[in-house]
């Protein structure tokens, strides 16, 4: 139950976010932080101790207030964190496309005849 309050309390801060004119990629790191924290904190245990941790809506509220204060410096951060995001998509999909050739490979190996 916590957690579906949580969930919605977070959206709300979203919409207002949205409600504000912030960039897209703002709105993407607010949402990136929302299904980080409804995600890990549905795990039992881990997710009580992440959730100390862990404080999406502040985030959030670091986010909006950052861009509120200074949006052509925000922009620039948001497009930097963008970036990054996207570079480590590649580098993650670039490991598994290459484990998964190192299996098939091993796999191939293994069921045909010396």
């Amino acid at each position: 139950m916590g957690d579906a309050a949580g969930a919605i309390l977070s959206g709300w801060i979203l919409l207002e976010a949205a409600g504000q004119g912030l960039p897209r990629a703002t709105l993407l790191r607010m949402t990136i932080n929302i299904g980080i924290d409804s995600l890990v904190g549905a795990v039992p245990f881990l997710g009580d101790a992440f959730d100390f941790v862990w404080k999406a809506n502040q985030r959030n509220l670091a986010l909006l207030e950052r861009h509120l204060a200074d949006p052509a410096r925000a922009g620039k951060m948001d497009r930097l964190f963008m970036t990054l995001l996207a570079v480590a998509v590649v580098v993650m999909c670039g490991i598994i496309t290459v484990e998964g050739v190192i299996l098939v490979t091993a796999l191939f190996r293994m069921v045909t005849p010396s």
